[in-house]
């Protein structure tokens, strides 16, 4: 089974709108499906929070920092062109700061994290978020394409994680939530570089979960399955070659035929990442929408499957 890439939306959906026509409706349901305990007592903390958002314009982005500052916490909001925020400034005046910045720029990370602290003090929660799809077959992708995807989607991560964790370590607390997706653990035609981006993000944070849990803070790796963004707009596609027709083409074929009930609205995705934020056990990993669970789970049995079936040969080595 193809899963098809969450970076495309389909014609025929309108994801803006899907976005944002029912936030209160949204709110009801976040309480009901996600925000409350079987007693009906909410899950939701009180206390309030500063969080630093990349990629805050679009998409989940902008979803966390509006249900963010809803919510009544403080917002840093980073993008290279924060211009379409500008009338959530007017709305909630102080507690949102926008930045003007790319992850790819080491210099220019520090010094939002600096402007950050300046502002409100402190750092909560770090969403890396910002990040953008490449789509073709492996071999089609150029070394400019690929090296240009890394670049944003692995080394604008690390920026990030270099800028922030001194204020962490410092706090002791924080919670780091990693933007991966469906493509974290799993791959199909035309998404294998854009998988590998998300591969590698799932790597280092295994890693930086465990060695920063004993600081007191935690890690959570963000898998969103096919949702509606704009994200389109910034789809990068190889130039293709034609012995991929029957494997790349199906895929895009395929993208434009499904309906846009297939793609989960960011504001839910948002809304169960906060959901996560609340929690005092967050998990490790949180896939979200049924399409990032359907996607997975078939290739995290595959593994399991070859490791059983190969077992004669894997323990032979030892011998």
């Amino acid at each position: 089974m193809i899963i098809l890439p969450q970076y495309i939306s389909v014609s025929g959906a309108n994801p803006t709108s899907e976005q944002h026509l029912s936030r209160s409706d949204l709110t009801r349901c976040d309480l009901t499906a996600y925000g409350r305990n079987v007693n009906g007592t909410s899950n939701h903390q009180t206390h309030l929070r500063t969080w630093l958002i990349t990629g805050a314009t679009s998409g989940i982005g902008r979803e966390l920092t509006l249900q963010a500052l809803e919510n009544g916490d403080t917002v840093s909001a980073l993008a290279r062109d924060t211009s379409s925020l500008d009338e959530l400034v007017q709305a909630h005046g102080e507690r949102l700061l926008l930045i003007q910045a790319d992850v790819r720029d080491e210099r220019a990370v520090r010094d939002a994290v600096e402007g950050t602290l300046a502002r409100f003090g402190r750092i909560d929660v770090v969403a890396n978020n910002a990040g953008y799809g490449l789509f073709g077959a492996v071999e089609e992708a150029s070394d400019t394409q690929v090296r240009a995807v890394f670049d944003t989607n692995v080394f604008g991560v690390l920026n990030v994680l270099r800028a922030t964790l001194p204020v962490l370590r410092a706090q002791r607390s924080g919670h780091i939530l990693q933007g991966s997706s469906v493509y974290g653990q799993s791959a199909h035609p035309g998404v294998g570089l854009l998988a590998a981006t998300k591969y590698a993000v799932e790597g280092l944070s295994d890693a930086l979960a465990a060695e920063v849990a004993p600081l007191g803070i935690k890690v959570t790796i963000i898998q969103p399955g096919l949702t509606a963004t704009p994200f389109l707009a910034n789809l990068d596609v190889a130039a293709g070659l034609g012995d991929y027709d029957q494997t790349v083409r199906e895929v895009q074929k395929g993208i434009g035929e499904l309906p846009a009930s297939a793609f989960s609205a960011a504001a839910r995705i948002a809304a169960g990442i906060r959901t996560a934020v609340d929690s005092p056990n967050p998990p490790l990993r949180l896939a979200l929408g049924a399409s990032s669970a359907t996607g997975m789970r078939p290739a995290l049995e595959a593994r399991i499957a070859d490791l059983d079936s190969w077992q004669r040969v894997t323990d032979a080595v030892d011998r």
